[in-house]
């Protein structure tokens, strides 16, 4: 019997895993020939989550749960869950409930009959979600599907092929289309959050985005090269043109306004410039720490035996 484990990230979810877990079980059940386990993962939740998990776990052997010493974010969340994951195919899903349970049986058959190395969910993307897509795509031969989620059930080779990939600041959707496996993409409408609120502020989601852009592109940097050359080139004509008008009418009284534009174009191209420059010496700068991405404080998960078996 093949093993699939549900890898869940929690932060603060208390009071959605009951419902998830009774809703994906419920899937789970119509799959006879599967084995399903669940691993959550508690990203230093502070209303509880981590004692339920512990109580479900004891009632259930094939729920296991990971929880970290503070919360260190979504990204290495997921990185802990599927390095955690032994099984032969991995579904990666939110506890909210806003992932469908119900395309479960559809994924797990493209990756286990159909040979696909993964199958995602993509939602009708948003119009900052277009953008985000369309831009990355242009800048980056990493291609991102446009309405892409987290929610995708992955082979076993398409797991160790991401778990390969060891920076510390990561961009999950981007690793995932680094890997280059095929990948089918199934639409869905998202459900509505039933239990807390979205942690993805407008602030978080720019962020976000601007991770995503810089950790596979470095074509910002060639930008500021073209933006140079163009500056330089319209300095020296502008020079040129003062030059041949002052010889053929004389001195001019300077005026104010072009040395004001002059000076302000100028500082904010090289403001933009130290920004760009200053985002991926930064990202250098995290990724010399060696930091771990997190800290294990608690699990019941063991590693399997020869045979697989936990």
């Amino acid at each position: 019997m093949k093993i699939i484990d549900i890898v869940v990230p929690a932060y603060n979810e208390v009071e959605s895993i009951p419902a998830f877990h009774k809703e994906v079980q419920a899937v789970a059940e119509t799959l006879p020939d599967y084995r399903f386990e669940y691993i959550f993962v508690d990203d230093g939740s502070s209303d509880g989550t981590r004692e339920l998990l512990c109580k479900m776990a004891a009632a259930d052997d094939c729920i296991k749960y990971i929880s970290f010493s503070r919360n260190f974010g979504k990204e290495a969340a997921i990185h802990a869950g599927l390095s955690h994951a032994y099984g032969d195919m991995v579904i990666l899903m939110d506890a909210d409930l806003q992932h469908p349970p119900a395309l479960i049986p559809e994924m797990v058959r493209t990756v286990d009959i159909e040979g696909y190395g993964a199958c995602g969910a993509k939602r009708h993307p948003k119009l900052s979600s277009r953008m985000f897509a369309g831009l990355n795509n242009k800048m980056s031969s990493v291609k991102l599907q446009k309405g892409a989620t987290d929610y995708m059930c992955m082979s076993r080779a398409f797991v160790d092929a991401v778990l390969k990939l060891a920076e510390t600041q990561r961009f999950t959707k981007g690793l995932f289309a680094w890997v280059g496996f095929k990948v089918k993409w199934l639409d869905y409408v998202q459900n509505p959050r039933e239990h807390g609120k979205s942690r993805w502020s407008l602030r978080k989601l720019f962020l976000y985005a601007t991770d995503g852009l810089t950790a596979f592109s470095v074509v910002p940097l060639r930008l500021l090269t073209i933006i140079g050359a163009i500056v330089s080139l319209l300095a020296f004509i502008y020079i040129i043109v003062t030059l041949v008008k002052t010889i053929i009418c004389g001195i001019d009284v300077p005026g104010y306004v072009t040395t004001l534009c002059a000076v302000l174009f100028l500082g904010g191209i090289i403001l933009l410039g130290m920004g760009i420059l200053g985002d991926y010496i930064g990202r250098i700068y995290l990724e010399s720490k060696k930091r771990p991405l997190y800290i294990l404080e608690e699990t019941n998960i063991e590693k399997p035996d020869e045979q697989g078996k936990r």
